[in-house]
């Protein structure tokens, strides 16, 4: 709806796209959803996937005498709905995907607010966990990248992926690192990310942390170059639905150490379920100097987070779970 279709180099080239296209204008849901519905009409589309609440004029264009079978995918929600829904989209979401084949989710407690909370009929939802290429994240770090950040792999590295923004409070993972130098000689934190809060947090990592020891490589778009080289991970998130970033670092054998927010407590092995736990600075600190001090117990729970990672969260399970409600949807 805004323009950007660059998705398109990702599907198979004989899809054509009308050159004549026009934008849908969003501000006013009745006109969007008038827009898209003509626009169904013309093309009259197997399946219509709609995704999050930036497609919702979509779902409410196909919620009345459907031209189209329908499926809704909620990801999760946009910076505005973070720590709780707006009503007035609550009450659309109730209204729009009502008349879906089917409404997934990638986490247990997404699945649970949206059971309790969209008042769906009995059926609708589906539960689809977060897929990732496994083998990405099992082979060695890259040297040259690595040195590039001055990054030293002699001493122990503690790092996170995260997206620099407030609900994933990454400083409350440079207050708890600062503790952890206490008790570990030559400590490193790597902070792969990037958002608007970088200048803070660079600040607060230059008050509370010894000189260099928190380094921060920006937005990485292929971060497994970096992170299988992490002795723990550690995400301090105040919300999280299933962030793969915690996928990811099970697959490249790393233990994690996290606040228990979403599904990352149902995620991880069992052996390291003990270290997913409150949200406070000082119990993540406690975990990650453990594992740190234990590096024989590490590298057992990262073993057990790898297999975990391979038999439950590959993408070729998600893709064949995704592609058999696509093709149910379109009987």
């Amino acid at each position: 709806m805004d323009g950007d279709y660059a998705a398109l180099e990702l599907t198979d080239k004989a899809v054509e796209f009308p050159q004549d296209m026009q934008l849908v204008k969003k501000g006013n849901t009745f006109k969007a959803s008038l827009q898209c519905r003509k626009l169904l009409k013309r093309f009259s589309p197997d399946l219509l996937v709609t995704y999050n609440w930036g497609a919702t004029e979509w779902a409410l264009a196909n919620r009345f005498l459907p031209i189209c079978p329908m499926i809704h995918i909620q990801d999760g929600f946009t910076e505005d709905e973070v720590y709780a829904e707006r009503r007035k989209r609550v009450f659309l979401r109730q209204v729009a995907y009502r008349s879906c084949k089917y409404v997934i989710v990638p986490s247990r407690a997404l699945e649970k607010l949206v059971n309790w909370s969209w008042k769906l009929p009995t059926g609708l939802l589906r539960y689809i966990p977060n897929g990732i290429d496994i083998a990405r994240f099992q082979k060695p770090a890259t040297a040259e990248l690595v040195s590039g950040f001055s990054i030293d792999t002699r001493r122990p590295i503690v790092g996170t992926v995260a997206g620099l923004r407030p609900e994933k409070n990454v400083g409350r993972l440079i207050e708890a690192f600062s503790s952890v130098e206490d008790h570990i000689e030559g400590v490193q934190l790597v902070i792969i990310g990037d958002g608007i809060g970088t200048a803070a947090l660079k600040m607060l990592a230059s008050q509370v942390c010894k000189p260099g020891s928190v380094i921060f490589t920006g937005n990485l778009s292929q971060p497994e170059h970096i992170l299988p080289m992490f002795d723990v991970f550690s995400l301090s998130s105040d919300t999280e639905q299933m962030p793969l970033s915690v996928i990811e670092a099970m697959a490249a054998g790393i233990p994690v150490v996290s606040t228990d927010v979403g599904d990352i407590e149902q995620m991880v092995s069992e052996e390291n379920k003990p270290y997913i736990a409150d949200c406070k600075a000082s119990t993540l600190a406690a975990g990650i100097t453990e594992l740190l001090a234990l590096p024989e117990k590490a590298k057992s729970i990262g073993a057990a987070n790898r297999t975990k990672a391979e038999d439950s969260y590959s993408i070729r399970v998600m893709v064949e779970t995704y592609d058999q409600l696509f093709t149910e949807a379109c009987l």
